[in-house]
């Protein structure tokens, strides 16, 4: 298993880029990291419940990087340290959800001591930063062209759960990650904390 956890899958591949784009792709995404780190109100209340939790997290431990294109983010869980894929993100707005994504992580992490290597706790956490990130708001979904008009939420975070937990090393096949998805649903869906509600 690599030392960053897969979890915000991107759905959309694209070209190698140059030293010069991979420059501005890093400048920009530490710009908008610390930026967003201290003026986002989702995330600063996140980085608030992990202080709590004692598990204080600073700019020095959210790193950008370039990545494949079947990730946006990661989160490693032996050094407390968060990925950000430079080169994954469309604007600011998707990054500020990959940070609240990796939070809700590092959240379920320190708090529930989870088994990364048990797919029903991957399943759990994978469901609960879909939900509780902002990466299945409506203007996501229709950037991914994917519209709906009955349970989007729903569909959209069983969807991305379902990416996340096909491509950890330990899921054999796609029915073992729709059966372990299924079994945990209901409960990691309905728990919100450190929200009041999915925000």
């Amino acid at each position: 298993m690599s030392a960053f956890l897969a979890s915000s899958p991107a759905e959309n591949a694209e070209p190698r880029e140059s030293a010069e784009q991979m420059q501005a792709q890093w400048t920009r995404c530490e710009k908008w990291k610390k930026d967003l780190m201290h003026s986002s109100p989702r995330i600063t209340f996140i980085r608030k419940h992990l202080a709590l939790l004692n598990c204080p997290i600073s700019n020095s431990n959210v790193l950008c990087a370039p990545c494949g294109p079947t990730r946006a983010g990661g989160f490693g869980p032996e050094t407390g340290t968060l990925l950000l894929c430079q080169n994954r993100f469309a604007d600011k707005k998707h990054m500020e959800d990959t940070i609240a994504h990796e939070l809700i992580h590092m959240y379920d992490h320190c708090r529930f001591k989870l088994d990364w290597f048990n797919l029903r706790h991957v399943a759990c956490t994978e469901i609960r930063a879909a939900s509780l990130s902002g990466d299945c708001r409506a203007s996501r979904e229709f950037m991914r062209a994917q519209v709906g008009f009955t349970k989007q939420h729903q569909s959209c975070v069983r969807r991305r759960a379902l990416l996340s937990v096909r491509g950890h090393p330990n899921c054999p096949d796609d029915a073992t990650a729709e059966r372990v998805v299924s079994e945990v649903w209901e409960s990691c869906f309905n728990d919100t904390r450190p929200f009041d509600e999915i925000y």
